[in-house]
């Protein structure tokens, strides 16, 4: 069994538009992302969370809930997408073109 001198600190953190929390958790080796999660209890602060669908990742990388934890890494929450970026992007270049700001065969300026 580990002891205290085997922890390490890791920071779960989850943004809002408006706020955001980090909670610094000590974690032993082995720990998973999602026990890490699960351990800072940040779903207590934001009930919007749902554990088993929840993605996560560490310095804007995407991880697995049973990716193991290393010394350095933090726990990010990421927060579904209200929009597709592939389908905004695509609404956007059909308004120009209608709008006449772009080509309408290559899409280019107009």
């Amino acid at each position: 069994m580990p002891n205290d001198a085997d922890k390490f600190a890791v920071d779960v953190i989850y943004a809002l538009a408006d706020k955001q929390k980090v909670i610094p958790v000590k974690v032993t080796p082995g720990t998973t992302f999602i026990e890490a999660v699960r351990q800072s209890r940040m779903a207590e602060f934001f009930p919007e969370i749902d554990l088993d669908k929840v993605k996560l990742g560490t310095f804007s990388r995407s991880a697995k809930h049973n990716e193991e934890l290393q010394p350095g890494m933090r726990v990010e929450i990421y927060r579904p997408l209200i929009a597709d970026p592939k389908d905004v992007r695509r609404k956007r270049a059909e308004k120009a073109k209608e709008e006449g700001r772009a080509n309408k065969v290559t899409g280019g300026r107009a």
